[in-house]
C-alpha cells in the first residue's frame, strides 16, 4: 500500500501529451479560419487590423513578439523539466530522439537549399521544425493504435527539435544588436540565475524580472521570444525543501501548470489566426511552383521522413539505440511523417527569414501548409493501418 501511494496517478508527461493533443485540434481550426478570412471579402480588413498599432508595436508584433514569448516560456519550461527530471534525463533516453531530431533538422534544410540560392536561401531553417501540438493532435485521433512508446519518442524528438529551433533563431535570425540593451539583458539574466542559486522559490520576482528582460531583449535586436526561454531556464525545478510534495509544488511545475491551458488553447491559436492566412486567390500561378514553395514543401514532406526515419533506423541497426517498445517499422515511418507537420515554428521562422518580403512569406506559407497537410494525412493513414504490439504496451502503461 505504501508503495502504491508513492506512484503518481498521472505523470506530467501524460498530462502534456493529452493537453497538447487537444490544443492541436484547436490550432487546426484557427489555421483553417485564417485561410477562409484571408481569401474572403474580410481579407483587407484582416490585414489592416493586424497592422494597427497598439502603443509601440502593431497588433501583429504584439502577437509574434509578445504572446509568443509566453509560448517560448512554456517550451523552455518543458525542455528543462524533461532534460533534468523526465524523458530526456539520461543519455540512453536522449540518444534515439536526439539522433532523429538532428537528422530531421539537417535533411529538410539541405533539401530546401537544393532549390534555393541567393536571397531565398535565408529561409533554410523553415522546414526544420516540428509542430508538437499538431503532431500529437493527429496521434490522439488514432487512440491505442499507436504505442505509448512512440508518443514519448515523438514528444522527446519535438522537444529537442524546439531547442534546436531556439538556437537557430538566436544565431541565424538576429538583427543588428544594441550593446547597451544587450548588457542590460545579460545583467537581468545573471540576477535571475543568482536568485535560483540562492534559493528564491517565489514566482513573482522571476516573472517581474522576466517582463523587464523581455523589453531589453526586444530592444537589443535579439528576437524577443528568446527572453521566454532564458526565463524558463532560470525558474527553479525544486520546491521548498521540507514541504510535502515539494517537487510537484516547485516554481517550474506551478508555472507550467498555469500556462498550459492559455498557451495551448489561446496563444498558439491566436498566432495561427494571425499568421496562417495566405491570400491564395490573388497570387500568380508561379507562387505555387516557386523555389521557396517547393523547398519548404518537400523539406517537410520528404526531408523529415528521410532525416527522422533514416537516421533512427541507422542508429538502431548499429546498436546505438533500441526501437521504441512494441513499435514496428511502419509505425516509426508513420511517426516520421507526422514530424513533417511544421506549422507553428515554421511560420515563426518564415516571419524572421523574410520579414521585408511579403511575396516570399506567402510562398513559404503555401509550402508550409501543403507540406504539413500532406505529412499529416499520410502519417495518419499509415499509422491507422500499421501493425504493432499496442495491446501489451497499453497494459504496461495502465
Amino acid at each position: 500500500m505504501a508503495a502504491l501511494s508513492r506512484v503518481k496517478p498521472l505523470s506530467a508527461l501524460r498530462q502534456f501529451l493529452h493537453g497538447q493533443a487537444s490544443s492541436g485540434i484547436v490550432l487546426m481550426l484557427a489555421a483553417a479560419l485564417a485561410m477562409v478570412i484571408a481569401n474572403s471579402s474580410l481579407g483587407p480588413g484582416y490585414e489592416h487590423m493586424l497592422h494597427t498599432y497598439l502603443g509601440p508595436l502593431s497588433l501583429h508584433h504584439w502577437v509574434n513578439d509578445g504572446l509568443m514569448a509566453i509560448f517560448f516560456l512554456l517550451v523552455g519550461l518543458e525542455i528543462k523539466r524533461e532534460v533534468m527530471d523526465g524523458q530526456l534525463s539520461s543519455w540512453p533516453r536522449r540518444i534515439l530522439p536526439g539522433i532523429a531530431a538532428a537528422g530531421g533538422m539537417a535533411v529538410p534544410a539541405l533539401i530546401y537549399l537544393t532549390f534555393n540560392t541567393g536571397a531565398t536561401a535565408h529561409g533554410w531553417a523553415i522546414p526544420a521544425a516540428t509542430d508538437i501540438a499538431f503532431a500529437l493532435g493527429v496521434i490522439a485521433l488514432l487512440g491505442n493504435r499507436v504505442p505509448i512508446s512512440l508518443r514519448v519518442f515523438l514528444t522527446a524528438l519535438a522537444i529537442i527539435d524546439d531547442l534546436g529551433a531556439v538556437v537557430i533563431i538566436a544565431f541565424f535570425y538576429t538583427a543588428k544588436l544594441s550593446l547597451i540593451d544587450l548588457a542590460g539583458a545579460t545583467a537581468i539574466t545573471v540576477l535571475l540565475f543568482a536568485m535560483n542559486r540562492f534559493g528564491m522559490r517565489r514566482l513573482a520576482p522571476y516573472l517581474l524580472l522576466g517582463v523587464l528582460l523581455w523589453v531589453l531583449v526586444l530592444r537589443s535586436g535579439i528576437h524577443a521570444t528568446l527572453a521566454g526561454v532564458i526565463l524558463a531556464f532560470a525558474i527553479p525545478l525544486q520546491g521548498t525543501p521540507g514541504k510535502p510534495d515539494a517537487e510537484e509544488c516547485s516554481p517550474l511545475h506551478r508555472l507550467e501548470h498555469l500556462l498550459h491551458i492559455p498557451v495551448g488553447f489561446l496563444i498558439v491559436p491566436i498566432f495561427g489566426l494571425a499568421n496562417a492566412g495566405v491570400r491564395i486567390l490573388g497570387l500568380q500561378a508561379e507562387a505555387f511552383t516557386a523555389p521557396i514553395t517547393i523547398g519548404v514543401g518537400l523539406g517537410l514532406l520528404l526531408g523529415k521522413v528521410i532525416g527522422v526515419f533514416g537516421t533512427s533506423m541507422i542508429a538502431i541497426k548499429l546498436g546505438l539505440a533500441d526501437m521504441p517498445a512494441h513499435a514496428g517499422r511502419l509505425q516509426m515511418l508513420g511517426t516520421a511523417l507526422l514530424c513533417g507537420i511544421g506549422f507553428t515554428m515554421s511560420l515563426f521562422i518564415t516571419l524572421l527569414a523574410f520579414s521585408s518580403d511579403p511575396l516570399f512569406q506567402s510562398e513559404a506559407k503555401i509550402g508550409i501548409l501543403a507540406g504539413s497537410l500532406l505529412s499529416g494525412l499520410l502519417g495518419y493513414m499509415l499509422l491507422r493501418v500499421a501493425k504493432g504490439d499496442t495491446g501489451k504496451d497499453a497494459t504496461a502503461q495502465a
